[in-house]
């Protein structure tokens, strides 16, 4: 059953809609019309039943209409299919479609054979578009199959509350000087600020802005401003980047930034996370709980008035304390009060239902992080070769016989006598750490042993599909990018702190914790600086570190932050939540150049264009089937259900169990599964995640709904579409901009640049 949330969707949708209003649902894709040689067939949005991985099992209703006639015929199709990413944004694509089984609740066993027929040929030659909303909309969680990671680490970092502005210099551990040529200065390299020591005057030097920089006589103690410095510090004051056209991240006009006094600085060499309050807390009250959110900071901070604690969430995870400045500790989001879930979808903290379980946003963020991103790479030798920072050196991977190279960027695992190494999630295999290195058709199981703790974890995520004599098949999901479904939401790090490497190059490892890492309805995962008051940028300074701390940029991040995180939503909340999600994907690993130039091709259905597509029906989307093959509508007057003697409005709530009648039983179901899955498993490599059969997903979901009635999992289904359609409704205007930064999940998680002495 849909918990809590289902309230305020229904208040929401038939306040704003109308109960009947169903011009709203003709707003979807769905249905779909297929033409084929033996009449038109016209398919209803599914109803999934079980999605595991990118394996989704389906129901839908369905009509058809025999050439040379006009009178519709009502079905029910059940199904198996994969999932896909769309060249869209946003967009997935059903395909590799299996008929499981097919139902016609008011025909003779005569005139059903050849209908069936038509079904089970023309379907599986067709590619059905849906975008993540409507799948997201339609999904329960009881029915996601999660590819969850139970042992992410969930200890808090240091959490330094301050009642003014300030913000966070995170440095890599213990600071590392380096000369920087042509110059007395010495730069620490170990942190993505421009940060510089001039040696003679024993001045610290931090950049702000193009012509602010703080200084300091102590790294721990007392910055200040100033516009005036030498001019061999000014000129490695970080280039401005140009300003983007892209709305996504271009400046809404109205976010300008806030003046105030500057911000005080705070310096970390431990992981560590900033609460900055601009001045005394202020609480408002979030609309339909007994919630108060702190309004005048960035951070997500909220305040339970029934048990007088706050509840603070970072990079995904709760942490709850009685006390503002002191005692946070963990808090699972189950435990979470009620009252979470009841938070609107557009208040100023509606950023957080990502992380509160059972939400719509917590829901569709997880769908996000396991829809893998796919591509074809050819076979052979490749245009890849490895950095080392002097002769390479190794390390073991706890729990596994497998070990690491430390002093490169490039991830690099040894197991025996061979070499595999990723880059730009795909999969290459040597010899020699020297080379020559090819693209890999396999890679041992034993590297998906590899464990959170290790920095190279984000790896296991990276899959080979298939594999023949031109080209391999893979794939990745979300976290390679160092984003993780635990228990039913997703976070962002594993939070474990990975050693980073120290030579004449810095390698850096990715963070959990230090950059106020958050999800926002507008622009996916992104960085803040837990500050939002006043004017400076604070410009990461990315030339120095060549390809990018972490890698493309910081994993992604442009320019500076300017503006809050919270003043940036409020724009991008209106467009609707799931808006957000999809921009994560965007900055595909394998339309990179350097893949480009490899002959990467990302998976999109151009690769499917020999199969047929479908067109828009302009028929309402009201036609659903209950899990006995029974078609219903939905009209102004309620329910009816579809018999041989027409439309009969129905009590569904006693509709009885008609499954005998069907001209396939479960069992069959069940060998029709097996028997796809068989032929799964020898046209792909052993990597695929697909463990268990639609038989046994429809048969576990029918024990799981046994309690519900008819009338309840229509509703259900009815609602999800208004909902979808509703969220489309709001979310086809741009997105604001996340604070001045894109959140796109990032680029590459292998490392980054280094700096030589």
């Amino acid at each position: 059953m849909f918990p809590a949330r289902l309230v305020n969707l229904v208040i929401l949708f038939f306040v704003g809609l109308g109960v009947a209003n169903m011009a709203a649902a003709q707003d979807s894709s769905w249905p779909r019309e297929i033409s084929t040689g033996k009449g038109l067939i016209t398919i209803y949005e599914p109803q999934p039943d079980n999605l595991d991985g990118n394996v989704l099992s389906a129901r839908a209703a369905f009509s058809i209409v025999p050439t040379g006639k006009e009178e519709q015929i009502f079905g029910v199709v059940w199904f198996e299919a994969e999932l896909a990413r769309g060249a869209n944004e946003g967009e997935l694509v059903i395909n590799d479609i299996s008929v499981v089984d097919v139902h016609f609740p008011d025909l003779s066993e005569d005139q059903k054979q050849n209908l069936t027929a038509v079904i089970e040929r023309e379907l599986p030659l067709t590619d059905l578009p849906i975008s993540q909303t409507e799948l997201a909309s339609s999904l329960e969680l009881a029915v996601v199959r999660l590819e969850a990671v139970s042992n992410i680490n969930i200890d808090p970092p240091i959490i330094i509350v301050r009642e003014e502005s300030a913000i966070l210099v995170s440095i890599d551990g213990d600071p590392q000087l380096r000369d920087v040529d042509g110059t007395k200065l010495k730069r620490i390299i170990n942190t993505p600020f421009t940060l510089l020591f001039d040696p003679s005057s024993k001045i610290y030097y931090l950049n702000a802005d193009v012509k602010t920089w703080y200084t300091a006589s102590d790294l721990q103690g007392n910055w200040a401003v100033t516009t005036s410095v030498p001019a061999e510090v000014a000129q490695l004051a970080p280039k401005p980047e140009p300003e983007t056209a892209d709305p996504d991240t271009a400046d809404s006009g109205t976010d300008a930034p806030e003046t105030g006094q500057p911000p005080i600085i705070i310096v970390a060499t431990k992981p560590t996370e900033l609460v900055s309050i601009n001045g005394k807390p202020e609480f408002k009250p979030i609309e339909g709980t007994n919630l108060l959110y702190l309004s005048n900071t960035d951070s997500d901070l909220i305040f339970d008035i029934e048990n007088q604690r706050y509840h603070m969430l970072l990079a995904g995870r709760w942490y709850t304390s009685a006390d503002l400045h002191n005692g946070w500790v963990y808090e699972a989001g189950a435990d979470l009060p009620a009252e979470f879930a009841n938070i609107p979808e557009d208040s100023e903290v509606g950023t957080v239902l990502y992380a509160v379980p059972d939400t719509d946003a917590a829901l569709s963020a997880v769908l996000d992080a396991q829809i893998p991103q796919t591509a074809t790479v050819p076979t052979g030798p490749a245009l890849f070769t490895v950095t080392f920072d002097g002769d390479p050196q190794f390390e073991s991977i706890v729990g596994t016989s497998l070990s690491y190279a430390i002093n490169t960027q490039t991830p690099v695992i040894q197991y025996g006598t061979a070499y595999f190494a990723v880059e730009d999630a795909v999969w290459y295999v040597a010899g020699n750490t020297s080379g020559p290195w090819n693209v890999a058709s396999e890679v041992p199981d034993e590297i998906y042993k590899i464990p959170p703790e290790s920095p190279m974890f984000h790896v296991t995520f990276v899959r080979i599909y298939a594999a023949d004599d031109k080209q391999v098949t893979v794939g990745y999901t979300s976290g390679y990018n160092n984003v993780y479904v635990h228990n039913t939401t997703v976070v962002y790090g594993t939070g474990y702190y990975y050693n980073p490497w120290y030579g004449a190059y810095y390698y850096p490892r990715v963070a959990t914790w230090g950059y106020s890492v958050r999800y926002a309805p507008c622009c996916g995962w992104g960085f803040g600086f837990s500050y939002g008051w006043g004017p400076y940028r604070f410009t990461f300074g990315r030339g120095w570190y060549g390809a990018g701390y972490w890698g493309g940029g910081y994993w992604g991040y442009r320019g500076g932050y300017r503006h809050g995180y919270r003043h940036g939503y409020r724009h991008g909340a209106r467009h609707g939540y799931r808006a957000g999600y999809r921009a994560g994907h965007r900055a595909s690993h394998y339309r990179s150049p350097r893949n480009m130039q490899r002959g990467v091709r990302a998976a999109t259905p151009a690769r499917q264009s020999a199969r047929r597509g479908t067109s828009h029906s302009n028929r309402a989307n009201n036609v659903y089937s209950d899990r006995n093959g029974n078609v219903h509508r939905r009209t102004d007057q309620g329910w009816q259900q579809k018999t041989q003697g027409g439309w009969q409005s129905r009590d569904t709530s006693k509709a009885r169990d008609t499954s005998q009648a069907r001209d396939r039983s479960s069992t069959q179901r069940q060998s029709t599964t097996t028997q796809r899955n068989q032929a799964t498993t020898q046209r792909k490599s052993t990597t695929t995640q697909r463990s268990s059969n639609y038989g046994s997903s429809y048969t576990r979901n029918q024990a799981t709904h046994s309690s519900r009635s008819t009338s309840d999992s229509l509703n259900r289904s009815y609602q999800a579409r208004q909902r979808s359609s509703r969220t489309r409704s709001y979310s086809s205007g741009s997105r604001s901009s996340y604070g001045g930064s894109r959140g796109s999940y990032g680029g590459s998680r292998g490392g980054g640049g280094g700096r030589r002495r």
